[in-house]
């Protein structure tokens, strides 16, 4: 199958790009390297060295005995999105070309309305290259659990039953998002789900619980084969911060009380779902919702989790809470479904304590590394909108 991924720098594209290739796909890829300017303004790097894209594709060639198709550019230029459409004839394109951050949308106005624009602008040039070049491909455009929010009652899988005064329906669940950014995945999802109404496209929205870990697979001995991992308060999610923060002998900080409640995916389940979804391609016309994530966890779990493997390697981590510079319920109901993969053939990960070891094996080189962008490790956005660096409770 031929797969475009778009954003195949980042830190799913190029797991997701080895990953399909191991598979016999003809995996080809596009990216203006936004992750890399991203990360650099938030005061920080990868805290595993990431090769130049140019040495990445050479790895690649090398290992998989073939060259990548590679595009640099943005796809908010539609002409550049036109012309890898029919130039590579793509029958699934992968979306993850979108900016993934919550507090990056909540530092001002300027920030705001990019991950607004850039989100919503790249999946609508995304929609209509499909429609007058490939309007047999599949689009798996990557979502998120946030677009839910944290409702008092189940989550189901992107749709729900309704019955009134004797008729019944199948309707869009209610949004109840928190942040700019995840309003504009919302967003996102709409339009979407009305281009398969409207022009009988085929997608899947990927509504991804919050991914952790260093490597997909054993595929990459080569070190220019690794994908990033990041550790500030934007681009670093939660796991991958605590164990950044465990080598580096910074405290593990959790937002808050530490009870809300999210659902993780290792990144070796992530590569398995998004290709499974690649693989197993909806109908033409149908808007597919799958949750895609491996469990519920609370996040003082995970500081337990970490703190309690670090010790295996000599590392004595503290707990320390902050204030929370979320605007979130911290006590709340939150029980999703996410049955529509393991129909696919998902195989969740069941010990996460092995994915938690290769971790902090592989960052315990780079530890000075994560020393050297130690003020990245506090938050000091907040969702009002004030900077202020967060303070230990």
């Amino acid at each position: 199958m031929r797969v475009w991924i778009a954003g195949v720098d980042g830190y799913l594209g190029w797991a997701l790009a080895q990953r399909l290739a191991s598979r016999g796909h003809e995996v080809a890829g596009a990216d203006n390297y936004f992750r890399r300017a991203w990360v650099e303004e938030m005061g920080a790097w990868s805290a595993i060295p990431v090769a130049p894209m140019s040495e990445r594709l050479e790895a690649f060639r090398e290992r998989f005995g073939k060259s990548m198709p590679f595009w640099e550019g943005d796809l908010r230029d539609y002409g550049f999105v036109e012309r890898i459409v029919r130039e590579f004839r793509p029958e699934a394109i992968v979306h993850l070309a979108e900016c993934p951050s919550a507090p990056y949308s909540a530092i001002d106005v300027d920030h705001a309305v990019f991950v607004q624009t850039n989100n919503l602008t790249t999946t609508f040039h995304l929609l209509f290259a499909m429609k007058a070049h490939a309007p047999d491909a599949h689009l798996i455009k990557l979502g998120t659990m946030g677009e839910y929010g944290t409702p008092n009652l189940d989550i189901p899988e992107g749709f729900f039953e309704v019955e009134f005064r004797g008729r019944k329906d199948r309707l869009p669940f209610p949004r109840q998002a928190g942040s700019w950014y995840h309003w504009s995945k919302v967003h996102g999802s709409n339009n979407v789900m009305f281009a398969c109404k409207l022009w009988g496209l085929a997608a899947t929205d990927i509504m991804q619980g919050i991914v952790f870990g260093a490597y997909p697979d054993a595929l990459n001995e080569d070190g220019r084969l690794s994908t990033r991992l990041d550790f500030d308060q934007a681009f670093g999610t939660i796991v991958n911060r605590f164990c950044c923060q465990a080598v580096a002998g910074h405290p593990l900080t959790l937002y808050g009380s530490g009870r809300q409640q999210r659902g993780f995916i290792p990144l070796p389940d992530s590569m398995q779902c998004l290709t499974l979804a690649v693989e197993n391609p909806p109908e033409p016309g149908q808007y597919r919702v799958l949750n895609q994530f491996q469990n519920v966890y609370r996040l003082a779990d995970w500081a337990h989790k970490v703190a309690s493997v670090a010790d295996e390697f000599g590392l004595k981590p503290d707990i320390r809470h902050v204030d929370n510079p979320r605007m979130e319920m911290e006590d709340h109901h939150y029980r999703p479904e996410h049955d529509a993969l393991f129909r696919l053939g998902y195989e969740p990960t069941r010990d996460i304590d092995p994915v938690l070891r290769s971790m902090i094996a592989a960052l315990l080189p780079h530890a000075d590394r994560i020393r050297r962008k130690r003020e990245a490790l506090l938050p000091d956005i907040r969702w009002d909108g004030r900077r202020s660096r967060a303070e230990y409770r």
